[in-house]
């Protein structure tokens, strides 16, 4: 090429699911029927008035113009009152919540708000690819933090406090935790905001898995004086069933608000009007909506279960979220050989969990979103290939 890209560019590689899926593709397209199990894209519906309300505003004249970049004041207060019903915390709908294109571009924006060249982040391993990725991006330096099955999946705050911190700017958390589906709590967020506040730090838990097979709604902003140091991303992708719809939101403090909005409205614009309408419906869905959806997850975590069964996994029954994170057995050699085998034997794809650190290389990670019909199908492939290595391992004895 007669002109390099930007050096930030090899400071990251492809995201792994969009080079999975590529992969899917092809194999498709070569005849294969895979089934992946890889994702967290929702396939249930969102509900019946958030599709009406968006059809409907669709059709005014008056909704297709250039919106405002903190959203509209309907969108900001049903996130408000969202917040208050099921977290229990009072947020100022004019100056305390930021709508986003999505939690994820979310990220990008607090790092590029927050962090100046070689600033230090506190990233969980294992933990969303996306901290690590967009902290090389902005120039920040990565400082992991160990979460281990022993310990529950929660940080080690006394091991961190024995480090120097002093180039530490910001910290990620994600409860409930996304891929070992671990719940945080109450008592974990207070100790998390006294050590943000002893080290001046600021936290941002990434909360978009409350609501999936879960009842104890928990949010960092709860905790007395959080918002002096700490921020929290929401999302309707997985609460909602509107993944494709990217909308997200950023809670905080509202000095913290307005250096994220001098990035985001330098980089994006607002949100098509009658998504936000249609947002705002979707955030009064009544608790039996909530219910009725992870009906479904349930009968499907039963399912995945099996599955973990016959790949003599050992997994928690307690996680939340939507997916199924376990242990993969000791006579496996490689996790990555494993999947990549199961996908071309079995033609299933199913999540290794070394992409998401280091501390993830003995799990994988199978997601909730396919019906039954499509997991159960899944099971047999697995099965079918699974009795198949058992025969080649027993012939060769």
């Amino acid at each position: 090429m007669k002109v390099k890209p930007a050096d930030r560019t090899l400071s990251v590689q492809e995201y792994y699911f969009s080079q999975k899926l590529r992969q899917i593709d092809q194999m498709r397209k070569a005849g294969a029927d895979v089934i992946s199990l890889g994702i967290g894209s929702p396939d249930q519906a969102p509900s019946e008035n958030t599709v009406r309300r968006l059809i409907d505003e669709s059709t005014k004249s008056t909704s297709h113009g250039y919106q405002s970049y903190i959203g509209i004041p309907e969108l900001r207060k049903a996130f408000a009152g969202w917040y208050k019903k099921y977290f229990g915390v009072e947020l100022n709908p004019d100056n305390e919540i930021l709508p986003l294109m999505g939690s994820k571009e979310g990220i990008m924006h607090i790092s590029m708000a927050f962090i100046n060249q070689g600033d230090e982040v506190l990233i969980p391993d294992p933990g969303y690819p996306t901290y690590s990725s967009v902290t090389n991006l902005v120039g920040g330096k990565i400082r992991y933090y160990e979460l281990d099955e022993k310990t529950g999946w929660m940080p080690d705050l006394q091991a961190l406090e024995l480090l120097n911190l002093s180039k530490v700017k910001l910290m990620w958390l994600n409860y409930p935790h996304m891929p070992t589906g671990t719940l945080g709590s109450f008592i974990l967020f207070e100790k998390l905001v006294a050590f943000a506040d002893a080290h001046s730090i600021l936290i941002c838990n990434d909360n978009p898995y409350s609501f999936i097979l879960n009842r104890n709604y928990v949010s960092l902003l709860s905790v007395d004086g959080a918002k002096e140091v700490a921020l929290e991303l929401n999302s309707l992708s997985k609460s909602h069933n509107m993944a494709g719809w990217r909308i997200g939101m950023v809670a905080g403090h509202c000095e913290y608000l307005q250096s994220i909005l001098r990035v985001k409205s330098n980089v994006d614009s607002g949100m098509f009007l009658p998504i936000q309408k249609a947002a705002a419906e979707a955030l009064s869905n009544p608790p039996g909506w909530y219910e009725q959806i992870n009906l479904v997850y349930e009968k499907r975590r039963k399912k995945v279960e099996e599955i973990m069964d016959i790949l003599g996994c050992r997994y928690d029954k307690n996680q939340v979220g939507l997916f199924v994170w376990g242990r993969i057995p000791e006579s496996v050699a490689s996790c990555e050989d494993y999947v990549e085998e199961i996908l071309n034997k079995a033609n299933v794809f199913i999540t290794p969990g070394f992409i998401f650190g280091s501390k993830g290389e003995r799990y994988i990670r199978i997601s909730l979103c396919a019906g039954e019909d499509l997991l159960e199908e899944a099971k047999k492939r697995i099965s079918s290939y699974t009795d198949f290595v058992n025969l080649k391992s027993n012939s060769k004895k």
